[in-house]
C-alpha cells in the first residue's frame, strides 16, 4: 500500500505541474470582409448548422469551455482548434483561392456524409452539434450549389492541384 500512495502522490504532483504548462486559448481578430458569410450566400438554416456544429473548431471565434483550462484536456483542445482552423476557417474564407474554395466546398459535404465531422470526440460533450441526415443533406446541397457557382466563375477551380513529387 505504501507504493500505491507514492504513485498517487507522484500523479497528483504531475497533474498540478501540468496546469502551468498549457496553451492560452486564443481567438484571432476577424476581418468581417473575409468571412464565409460575406463571400458566399449562406441561408439562415445553413448558417445555423455551421454555428452549431462547426464554428468552435473552424473559425476564429472559438467558445472555450471551462474544461479548456485544465491540462491535459487544454492541450488536446488547442491542438484540435489549431488543426481545424488550418484545414478550414470560415472566418478566413475570403483569402481562399477559387481552387481552394471549390475543394473546401466539396470536402464539407464529403466530411459530413462520412461522419468525420464534427469529430466524434467533440460530440461526446457537444451533443447538440450532432448532424442529422437532414443537416447533412442541407450542407451538401448548399456546398454543391456554391461549388458550382465558383467553378462557373473560375473553370480552373475544378481542376485538382498537382501533388508535389518527392
Amino acid at each position: 500500500m505504501k507504493w500505491l500512495r507514492r504513485i498517487l502522490l507522484i500523479l497528483a504532483v504531475l497533474f498540478v505541474v501540468a496546469q502551468f504548462i498549457r496553451p492560452l486559448p486564443a481567438n484571432i481578430q476577424t476581418d468581417p470582409r473575409k468571412t464565409l458569410a460575406k463571400a458566399r450566400n449562406i441561408p439562415p438554416d445553413v448558417a445555423a448548422v455551421f454555428n452549431r456544429a462547426c464554428r468552435d473548431c473552424h473559425s476564429n471565434t472559438t467558445a472555450w469551455p471551462w474544461y479548456s483550462q485544465i491540462a491535459p484536456v487544454s492541450w488536446m483542445l488547442a491542438e484540435h482548434v489549431k488543426d481545424g482552423r488550418k484545414e478550414l476557417n470560415i472566418d478566413e474564407w475570403g483569402a481562399y483561392t477559387p481552387r481552394r474554395e471549390a475543394r473546401k466546398l466539396e470536402e464539407i459535404c464529403d466530411q459530413v456524409k462520412k461522419g468525420d465531422m464534427p469529430l466524434p470526440s467533440y460530440l461526446w460533450i457537444h451533443h447538440d452539434s450532432r448532424l442529422s441526415d437532414a443537416d447533412k443533406q442541407l450542407l451538401c446541397n448548399w456546398s454543391g450549389a456554391e461549388r458550382a457557382k465558383v467553378i462557373a466563375a473560375h473553370p480552373d477551380a475544378a481542376k485538382r492541384a498537382p501533388r508535389p513529387r518527392g
